[in-house]
């Protein structure tokens, strides 16, 4: 009898197909919504494997209803969705995604920075509303981003894609890491300096740090205080290293100029949050990896995951080994 397997979100046929060979596959239907609670409840109580989506809040009361899982594959490079030490506890295993999609999610980041400095949303509502009627001087007129400093805080294989791309616009980088990364300074020529200088120097701050107890909150109010009138901040890591209050009363104080943002503390974010009122924030719904190949790649690696843990192997993207 093979082993049982749930999947909280609608696959592609071709990851369907590659965990059938080895499991019984029961899956939510649904591409849209998340699964509902208490359809998880019940059917953590069955299965022996979780392939799961980082909208899914797989914790404590969740994993202890489980007596015979033996793995949860996160189709995600974070994990803050799942509670590891109750995973662990249990003996459950717990993996995830990451390397695959470095270079998309660098990527978008790259392009919200463009799209935040270039006023381009603003632009391209000014001329679908109507209101392109003449030429002047310093109509949308944004921040130049070539020869422009770039700080980034969080120097892992996102940045340091980032900050290739960077390069290619003569950018001076800086960066800001809790250890240092003398092979990536260089190679790509980039500068490590401590956090109170980056924030003070960089014209645009990308923020690209996991989302644990010791960063929530990396940009608050004083982090904010040290930015440039003219700085931008990106964030594409997730929404709690970001005060999102701070933000909005820098951003209508005019202590930053603008905010480009794809993570949110709470997702999908209110369509009345006060960051999505003013025009000099780019939002987008979490699309950081959403690149075709890169999504499928994504959903391969975990379903190869979750394979080696259900055949009791040990997967190499084990985050509580």
């Amino acid at each position: 009898m093979k082993p049982k397997i749930y999947i909280t979100r609608k696959l592609p046929d071709a990851i369907i197909a590659q965990l059938s060979e080895v499991c019984e596959v029961s899956m939510w239907e649904n591409e849209e919504e998340p699964v509902p609670r208490e359809v998880l409840e019940k059917e953590m109580q069955q299965v022996n494997g979780l392939f799961c989506l980082l909208t899914d809040n797989i914790d404590k009361s969740l994993i202890s209803q489980s007596s015979q899982l033996k793995i949860i594959s996160n189709m995600a490079v974070g994990y803050n969705n799942i509670d590891i030490e109750a995973a662990t506890e249990k003996g459950i295993m717990v993996t995830n995604t990451p390397g695959v999609l470095t270079e998309t999610t660098a990527d978008l980041t790259f392009a919200l920075l463009m799209a935040t400095a270039r006023r381009l949303i603003e632009a391209s509502d000014y001329l679908h509303e109507g209101k392109w009627e003449t030429w002047s001087p310093m109509q949308l007129t944004g921040q130049d981003i070539y020869g422009a400093t770039l700080g980034i805080i969080g120097l892992g294989r996102i940045g340091e894609a980032l900050a290739k791309r960077a390069k290619g616009f003569d950018m001076n980088v800086l960066y800001y890491n809790r250890s240092r990364k003398f092979v990536a300074e260089e190679q790509l020529g980039i500068h490590y300096v401590d956090k109170e200088t980056l924030l003070k120097e960089s014209d645009f701050v990308c923020v690209l740090v996991p989302f644990t107890p010791e960063t929530k909150n990396t940009i608050d109010q004083n982090e904010l205080a040290l930015m440039k009138p003219s700085s931008v901040l990106i964030n594409t890591a997730r929404g709690g290293v970001v005060n999102e209050d701070a933000l909005y009363k820098a951003l209508i104080n005019n202590e930053i100029w603008a905010a480009g943002l794809d993570v949110f503390e709470v997702e999908p974010v209110p369509s009345d949050h006060p960051l999505l009122k003013l025009p000099n924030v780019v939002a987008l719904p979490h699309i950081g990896s959403a690149g075709i190949n890169t999504r499928i790649k994504m959903a391969s690696l975990a379903a190869s995951n979750l394979i080696e843990g259900i055949l009791g192997r040990i997967p190499k993207h084990l985050v509580n080994s």
